[in-house]
């Protein structure tokens, strides 16, 4: 069963799995944002997925990056650009972040990380986009 870093815990919220990832919704209504975090035991890098698992993650990025998208539209704020990271510089379970960015967003064109302190969801707000994105996950 895949232990998941009590970070993730305190500031997103599950979706539910893909093949390879465990899909967060990420607890900042400023921005789109999910966190994958592929399912094996001690994973610290991408250099610890074998190939297959490598391209089913990139697989498993694009189909959030398009789930995103249908989130971003369903809460009037279409992402212009996708942002995709693999820092793990604070949370070193290895996981990837997919971001929708707008030019109207706090932290454009930096980064979102360390800009600001997340706005979390509203809880009606926050039903809404984990319905509407699970749905666009296929979940």
């Amino acid at each position: 069963m895949l232990q998941i870093d009590p970070a993730f815990i305190a500031t997103s919220h599950a979706l539910g799995d893909l093949t390879l990832c465990h899909v967060r919704l990420q607890d900042d209504a400023r921005y789109p944002w999910l966190v994958l975090i592929p399912k094996g035991q001690a994973l610290r890098e991408i250099e610890d997925l074998m190939a297959m698992e490598r391209a089913q993650l990139m697989d498993e990025i694009v189909h959030a990056g398009r789930a995103l998208r249908v989130l971003g539209e369903a809460l009037g704020a279409p992402p212009e650009k996708l942002n995709v990271g693999a820092l793990g510089n604070v949370t070193p379970q290895f996981h990837v972040h997919v971001v929708g960015r707008r030019r109207d967003d706090p932290a454009w064109p930096g980064p979102v990380w360390g800009h600001s302190s997340a706005e979390p969801y509203l809880a009606d707000e926050l039903d809404y986009a984990i319905d509407v994105t699970r749905r666009a996950l296929g979940l």
